[in-house]
């Protein structure tokens, strides 16, 4: 047999044994890397996620942290990870605006991954300190106008969701405010609750037992509608201020060239974690909004990130502030 047969012959045994291994899989656990600390609220939502696809995969989801500034470590490391389904990547919207607020970025997000799905919304709340004296929207504007000079608005760092949820509020607003980034959500939560910073906005998976304990102000949602774990706190909308709506969206990713048999039961597998009634409930005490099957897909998936990506380039150019 002559070099070429040779080589064919491998290909052709090699291509055999990767389908018979994808449409074995999965044959043990898989990890899912979270761009954020644990305890934050990307990682709460994974690691709800997580648990419930233990069940449809026979196999654990292990939840591992690569936290790093604007997020960027864990879509690198999934991009360079092997194409086999053992390594998938959950991020939120900031997978929608690197792009833009890193101008060398070191991956593409609309071509070096593979998409799974949409997970849920998150809505965002502005919220306070409880020194200011505002009762409501109306009063905090008036406040923050009388104190710009004063006032700050801490976020978890450059590209988390605080920041961007600042930058459309102000951009709202029409005031150019002092701000103060953290490394995360938990040391700049602290710093609001000891009163070192005036206001923030961040995901409800963190802010609602803040605010239903009393220990910050609140003073509305950025979603359209009101939501059922803080039912007596309106929306941004509702009080007069438009433009300042947005959520924050959860979706899984995998690396690109992972074969489809193992794209398909990951999809089948998240899909019925997000119809574990135990799940549904989760995000709802949370806040969130779980998508229904038809986003649950890959093809919505890309279609969300496409219109995401060409919805937020405009606003960071315009604010003018990158991460290099």
């Amino acid at each position: 047999m002559s070099v070429f047969p040779k080589l064919a012959f491998g290909l052709a045994i090699s291509a055999v044994a990767a389908l018979a291994a994808a449409q074995q899989y999965p044959t043990k656990n898989v990890n899912m890397l979270v761009p954020y600390a644990a305890g934050g609220p990307t990682d709460t939502v994974a690691r709800v996620v997580a648990q419930a696809m233990l069940k449809p995969l026979g196999h654990a989801v292990i939840v591992e942290n690569r936290p790093s500034a604007g997020g960027i470590l864990a879509p690198e490391a999934v991009k360079n990870a092997k194409p086999d389904g053992y390594t998938i990547l959950i991020h939120h919207i900031g997978m929608a605006t690197t792009p833009t607020l890193y101008r060398q970025l070191r991956y593409n997000p609309l071509t070096d991954f593979e998409y799974i799905g949409l997970i849920n919304e998150v809505p965002m709340t502005i919220i306070a300190n409880a020194k200011v004296p505002a009762k409501d929207l109306k009063e905090f504007l008036a406040y923050l106008r009388a104190n710009k000079d004063k006032v700050s608005y801490a976020n978890a760092g450059i590209g988390a969701a605080s920041h961007l949820c600042g930058m459309l509020f102000m951009s709202a607003i029409q005031l150019d405010l002092l701000t103060v980034p953290y490394k995360g959500t938990g040391p700049a939560m602290n710093d609001l609750l000891g009163g070192q910073v005036t206001f923030m906005c961040d995901q409800t998976t963190s802010t609602t037992s803040q605010i239903k304990s009393g220990k910050v102000k609140a003073y509305g949602i950025t979603s359209a509608k009101r939501v059922a774990s803080l039912p007596d706190l309106p929306t941004l909308q509702e009080q007069g201020l438009k433009g300042a709506d947005v959520g924050i969206w959860h979706g899984l990713y995998a690396p690109k060239g992972t074969p489809k048999p193992v794209l398909d039961k990951l999809v089948s597998a998240l899909q019925a974690a997000l119809a574990d009634p135990d799940v549904q409930k989760r995000f709802t005490d949370l806040g969130a909004v779980t998508y229904g099957k038809d986003r649950q897909t890959p093809a919505a998936l890309q279609a969300h990130l496409k219109a995401e990506i060409a919805k937020w380039a405009p606003l960071i150019k315009k604010a003018g502030q990158y991460a290099d």
